[in-house]
């Protein structure tokens, strides 16, 4: 697996020191194999070390990101 190029590191709302990290992750599960997004969250502010994390490939974001907006407009205050 080759190594991510971070995006976007953004405060977790609600954490005292956690972040959302956004990163490229070429060819995630070996040579030959699809880019995704990973989405990590680390609750202890260790951007390299999250606690979880979802590989998203490209070619499922734009729906992924229309139902976060859907959930978004649905159950957020």
């Amino acid at each position: 697996m080759s190594s991510a190029t971070l995006v976007k590191e953004i405060p977790l709302i609600s954490s005292k020191k956690g972040v959302i990290t956004v990163s490229h992750l070429p060819e995630a599960y070996g040579i030959g194999s699809e880019s995704v997004v990973s989405i990590g969250i680390s609750l202890s502010g260790n951007s390299g070390e999250p606690t979880w994390k979802a590989h998203i490939p490209y070619e499922n974001l734009d729906e992924v990101i229309a139902a976060m907006i859907e959930s978004r407009d649905k159950f957020s205050k």
